[in-house]
């Protein structure tokens, strides 16, 4: 711990780590809509299928998009015809959720703090800035405790 001084008050290093996501106490996935996720803070979300592959953590799309905020001429790959689907979806842990949709991508890990960060009603439609957080934290971990 640090030492306190009459200005400062006595830290510790917990004080400095982010509040964890509150896990969610129950998922239901629409295949062809959305993912609704009922979080035990009582707060719901819903987030469309769309909206879930456009912002999957993977990190190619991740770079897609850093690549798009940088040019927004970027030559974005083919769309796949009709309409994107979930085609299954498998639990990570008790940490995160890995959708598969119907264009193929699987790669993404949507832990739950990122789900809480782009959640439509606290971000609007655009999502997150894509240095955000959990980016630079996958896990949704916190800093490394040494």
């Amino acid at each position: 711990m640090d030492e306190a001084t009459p200005d400062q008050p006595e830290t510790t290093p917990t004080d400095a780590l982010p509040e964890r996501a509150p896990s969610p106490l129950h998922l239901d996935l629409k295949k062809e809509e959305g993912l609704r996720i009922e979080w035990a803070d009582g707060v719901e979300s819903w987030y469309p299928i769309e909206y879930l592959r456009r912002l999957s953590p993977s990190a190619d799309q991740r770079e897609l998009r850093k690549a798009m905020g940088r040019n927004p001429l970027t030559v974005l790959p083919a769309a796949p015809s009709g309409m994107i689907k979930a085609t299954g979806a498998e639990m990570i842990g008790n940490y995160a959720i890995r959708i598969t949709f119907s264009d193929g991508h699987s790669t993404g890990i949507y832990s739950w703090g990122y789900l809480r960060e782009i959640d439509p009603a606290r971000v609007g439609n655009e999502g997150p800035r894509d240095d955000a957080a959990p980016h630079h934290d996958p896990l949704g971990l916190g800093p490394a405790r040494p």
